[in-house]
C-alpha cells in the first residue's frame, strides 16, 4: 500500500516537473519556422488587407521595420489607426498608412483600388511638436478627435472637411487641428502618390460565421476570403506588373484539405456548414493562387499561398466554443507574431524571387491537397469567379 502511494506521489511530482522542463522545447516546436531573411524594403510599397489585428498586424510591423511603405487596408478604421500608430511608434517608420477597405462590399473594394491607383493615399501629417497625426482620405471627416481646417499654403484657401475630396490638387498644405480646449496645432501634409506596388498580401479573412451574405449577395466566407481578394488583385494587377519584380501573397490554411468547390451550391443556400464553408474558401485561395501564377508567368510578378499555422487570434470570434478552446489551449497555439512568419517569408525571402504557384507552411514548401493541385478545377473556378464579379480577366 505504501509503495503504491509513493508511486502515485512520484507521478504527480515528476509529470508536472517534466512538462515544465520540456515547455520551452514544446513552445519552440509550436512556434514553427522563422523568416531569417534580413532583406530591407526601403522604397517598396506594400498593401496588407486586414492588418489592423492578428497576423496581418504583425506582418505589417515586420515589413515596416524593414523600411517599407505599408498600407493597412481594413474595414475598422479606428482599429486600423490604433495599429498604425503603434507600429509607427515602435519602428520609427512614419510610412504606415490606413485605408478603408471592406472586402464584403465590391463597391468599397473598387473605391480602395481607384483611390490607390489615383495616388490618393492618406497624407502624412507631421505636427510641429513632432508627434504624428493621421488623416483619412475618402471619408467625410478627418481623424475623429480633430476639427480640421485646410489652408492652401500659397493662397490661404479654406477647404472644409466635408470637401476633402478636393484635397488631392493641394500637393502641400497646412493643416490646423482645433482640439476641444486646446490651442490650434499646425501640421504639414504631403500627399502620397502611389506610383508603384511591390507586395500585395491578401491576409484578411472570416471564419466560422453564421450564415450571412455580403453586400453583393455572396456567402460571407466565399465573398470575403476569396471573391473580395480576387477582385482586389484584379484591380491592382497592372500596378504590380509595372512595379515588377512584385509579389502576391495569399493567406490560405491547412483547412483547404477539407474544402470542395461545390459549383451547384457556391452560396451555400441548399446546404450550409460554417466550418466547411471556411474550408471551401481556403481551397479557393489555393486554386486562385495556382491559376494566377500560371497566368502571370513571364511578367515578373509571383503569386504564392500559405498556411500560417493555428494562431491564437480573433479569427474564431464568431464561435463561442472556438474562443473558449483557443483561450484554454493558448499555450499550444502560435502567437500572431509566430503566425506571421510565413507571410513575411513569402513577401521578402530572396530565394523566392522567381518561385511562384507554391504553397508554404512554417517558411517552407508544404503539401497541397489533390483538389488544390487540380488545374482544370482552378481554371473553371477562375471563370466562375469572374462571372460572379462581372469582370473579364483573360
Amino acid at each position: 500500500m505504501l509503495n503504491c502511494l509513493v508511486t502515485v506521489l512520484g507521478v504527480f511530482i515528476c509529470v508536472p516537473l517534466l512538462l515544465f522542463m520540456a515547455a520551452p522545447y514544446i513552445r519552440r516546436y509550436i512556434a514553427g519556422g522563422v523568416c531569417k531573411s534580413t532583406a530591407k524594403l526601403n522604397g517598396k510599397v506594400v498593401v496588407i488587407t486586414g492588418a489592423n489585428t492578428g497576423i496581418g498586424k504583425e506582418t505589417a510591423r515586420d515589413l515596416a521595420q524593414r523600411g517599407a511603405r505599408v498600407i493597412i487596408a481594413c474595414r475598422d478604421m479606428a482599429k486600423g489607426e490604433a495599429a498604425a500608430c503603434e507600429i509607427r511608434a515602435e519602428t520609427g517608420n512614419q510610412q504606415v498608412i490606413v485605408k478603408k477597405l471592406d472586402l464584403a462590399d465590391t463597391k468599397s473594394i473598387r473605391e480602395f483600388a481607384e483611390n490607390f491607383l489615383a495616388g490618393l493615399c492618406c497624407p502624412e501629417a507631421r505636427l510641429q511638436s513632432g508627434n504624428s497625426l493621421s488623416c483619412t482620405y475618402g471619408l467625410d471627416q478627418f481623424y475623429p478627435t480633430t476639427l480640421p481646417a485646410i489652408l492652401n499654403q500659397e493662397g490661404g484657401h479654406t477647404v472644409a472637411s466635408g470637401l476633402c475630396q478636393t484635397l488631392p490638387c493641394l500637393k502641400r498644405c497646412c493643416l490646423v487641428c482645433l482640439h476641444d480646449g486646446e490651442s490650434p496645432k499646425a501640421a504639414v501634409l504631403d500627399w502620397g502618390e502611389e506610383k508603384e506596388l511591390h507586395i500585395l498580401i491578401n491576409n484578411a479573412g472570416v471564419m466560422l460565421c453564421p450564415y450571412s451574405k455580403t453586400a453583393d449577395g455572396f456567402e460571407i466566407h466565399l465573398g470575403v476570403n476569396h471573391l473580395g481578394h480576387f477582385l482586389l488583385t484584379f484591380l491592382l494587377l497592372e500596378c504590380l506588373k509595372q512595379s515588377a519584380p512584385a509579389r502576391i501573397v495569399n493567406v490560405s490554411s491547412l483547412a483547404h484539405h477539407g474544402g470542395r468547390i461545390r459549383f451547384h451550391d457556391l452560396q451555400g443556400e441548399k446546404c450550409y456548414n460554417w466550418g466547411l464553408a471556411y474550408c471551401h474558401s481556403k481551397l479557393a485561395n489555393v486554386l486562385f493562387t495556382r491559376e494566377l501564377a500560371r497566368r502571370l508567368q513571364g511578367t515578373g510578378v509571383t503569386a504564392n499561398s500559405l498556411h500560417p499555422g493555428t494562431v491564437h487570434s480573433s479569427l474564431g470570434r464568431h464561435s463561442i466554443l472556438m474562443t473558449l478552446l483557443w483561450k484554454t489551449f493558448s499555450f499550444f497555439l502560435k502567437t500572431p507574431r509566430e503566425g506571421a512568419q510565413t507571410s513575411v517569408y513569402c513577401a521578402v525571402a530572396e530565394e523566392l524571387e522567381s518561385v511562384t504557384g507554391q504553397y508554404f507552411s512554417d517558411c517552407r514548401p508544404a503539401y497541397v491537397s489533390p483538389q488544390g493541385r487540380n488545374d482544370e478545377l482552378a481554371k473553371k473556378f477562375w471563370n466562375v469567379s469572374c462571372e460572379l464579379l462581372g469582370i473579364q480577366w483573360d
